[in-house]
């Protein structure tokens, strides 16, 4: 184990270089519609994506916890399950700007400052997931936050915009306060900043009880408000509503893949031996998410809102795979637990994609298509459309055979498998309260076969390619819902690996 290997870090090193590059050369672009940009940024993305998948086969071929190299000192890990985030989230962000760049070009946003700016919440992204010390997970944390604080105060001419990006900007300095002072109380109980030599000092007992316990608490708070789960939400619906859709995404898709991943690095690998701790407060987070979020979300008249308080309860769904813990040397609650809770996110992440790509297909210039009631009628103006929304819908909802099914499922099982009473009764708690979910989902679904557009039917435009990818994404959807079986023992199989690394 090389300790003093920068090149575990070559994509990020990539990343950096691709966004200065793509920064000087849009100096020169003068095509309105940044056709060289975008497609610089898309190819430098896909190689990046290419860099992960070629680590993650390589890893996935190497025995136990040699799949894990550590770097720069060991600042940073590189592992399968690190590896297989990254490529999520580099594949996200290429979709993110697919379905964005039309919808920022309508707005006169389709500038340098968009993509190189993406870039860098990709950057923070994959800091954060290759992460081994408390530091270098700030970093990230703070990279990818200020460059969507940015993102989301484009639009300057906007107020409504302006006032998301302001609520964002200071509840998100709130929660890296909390996130930092939790930290600087856990280097103050074991005089480490590095994971691996924290959950040392946890293991031995020679730690002050009451610091740990504190800084616990902070750190969860601080992750509370990366999730956006209760009661640590308040920033998201207003957020969702006020930023550029396009925007919205990029809040929305894969920095979700991020949050799972510091709580992975934090919690599970840093602080498992406080797990009696950290677990009973992600229950409580998880229960108060799903009340609050569903019942939320059914008042809701704007889509975009509606979709906010959905991810409030889809997370809280997704924090209930992180509660069982390692019981003495038997890994397999542990196990069960976040493979399940990283199938969701990822697989929510894929039907975010497709949801807000959609609200974007159907917005044009001096009309946002963000209320429920613009989608009344979709049936008959696009009935493509319309079956593709369903079927993100449908996933949200749990309804088979779509992929959204399959991960409640997963996380379900997951807690009923440890034949704990307690974790039983919220498994039942998680299936009523998503029973109730279900209602504003089909309701979506009910105003666009059955209700009549208030203005007359206003005809879908035709925007190429981008209608072509939302097809795929929807029956990406579908088919990881009819056959989740690989892609569920791919993310068991860089968890194992992961907690034993």
């Amino acid at each position: 184990m090389n300790q003093m290997n920068w090149l575990v870090a070559y994509p990020e090193i990539l990343l950096l270089v691709a966004a200065c590059v793509v920064a000087l050369v849009d100096l020169s672009v003068t095509d309105p519609k940044r056709r060289v940009t975008f497609w610089l940024t898309q190819a430098s993305l896909a190689a990046v994506a290419l860099m992960h998948g070629m680590a993650l086969q390589t890893g996935l071929g190497a025995e136990g916890a040699a799949a894990s190299v550590y770097g720069m000192q060991g600042l940073v890990v590189s592992d399968p399950m690190g590896h297989m985030l990254a490529l999520c989230a580099a594949l996200a962000m290429m979709l993110t700007l697919a379905y964005s760049s039309p919808y920022v070009g309508d707005r006169e946003l389709l500038k340098g400052e968009f993509f190189t700016l993406a870039m860098f919440v990709l950057l923070g992204i994959s800091v954060m997931i290759s992460a081994n010390n408390f530091l270098v997970i700030y970093v990230g944390l703070e990279l990818m936050s200020l460059s969507l604080y940015a993102l989301a105060a484009l639009r300057r001419d906007h107020a409504l915009a302006t006032e998301a990006a302001m609520k964002y900007f200071v509840l998100g300095a709130l929660a890296s306060g909390f996130l930092l002072y939790g930290m600087s109380m856990m280097y103050g109980a074991t005089g480490s900043l590095d994971l691996s030599e924290v959950l040392s000092a946890i293991a031995k007992g020679q730690v002050n009880p009451t610091v740990l316990t504190f800084g616990v608490v902070f750190i969860v708070a601080g992750l509370g408000f990366k999730l956006g789960v209760v009661p640590f939400h308040m920033w998201v619906p207003d957020v969702y509503q006020g930023s550029p859709t396009a925007v919205t995404l990029m809040i929305a898709g894969a920095p979700k893949l991020a949050a799972f991943a510091i709580a992975i690095r934090l919690l599970v690998e840093g602080l498992s031996g406080l797990a009696h701790d950290w677990q009973q407060m992600l229950i409580v987070l998880s229960v108060l998410s799903m009340v609050i979020g569903n019942l939320a979300a059914i008042a809701q008249t704007n889509l975009k809102r509606m979709l906010a308080f959905s991810a409030i309860a889809q997370l809280g769904f997704m924090l209930l795979g992180l509660t069982p813990t390692v019981i003495d040397s038997n890994t397999l609650p542990a196990a069960n637990g976040y493979s399940s809770a990283m199938f969701y996110v990822v697989t929510y992440v894929l039907t975010t994609l497709g949801t807000f790509g959609l609200v974007m297909y159907l917005s044009r210039a001096g009309f946002e298509s963000d209320e429920i009631s613009d989608l009344a009628g979709l049936a008959k103006r696009s009935p493509w459309l319309a079956g593709v929304m369903t079927v993100f819908m449908f996933s949200l909802a749990g309804v088979p055979p779509m992929v959204g099914f399959y991960a409640k499922f997963a996380v379900l099982q997951a807690l009923v498998v440890t034949n704990d009473p307690s974790y039983i009764t919220l498994a039942v708690i998680a299936v009523l309260l998503s029973m109730i979910g279900a209602y504003y989902y089909l309701r979506l679904v009910k105003v666009m076969y059955f209700d009549e557009p208030a203005g007359g039917a206003v005809p879908v435009e035709s925007r190429g390619g981008v209608g072509v990818l939302l097809a795929c994404n929807g029956a990406a959807a579908l088919v990881l819902g009819l056959l989740p079986d690989g892609l569920m023992a791919l993310c068991r199989d860089v968890v194992v690996r992961a907690l034993a690394g």
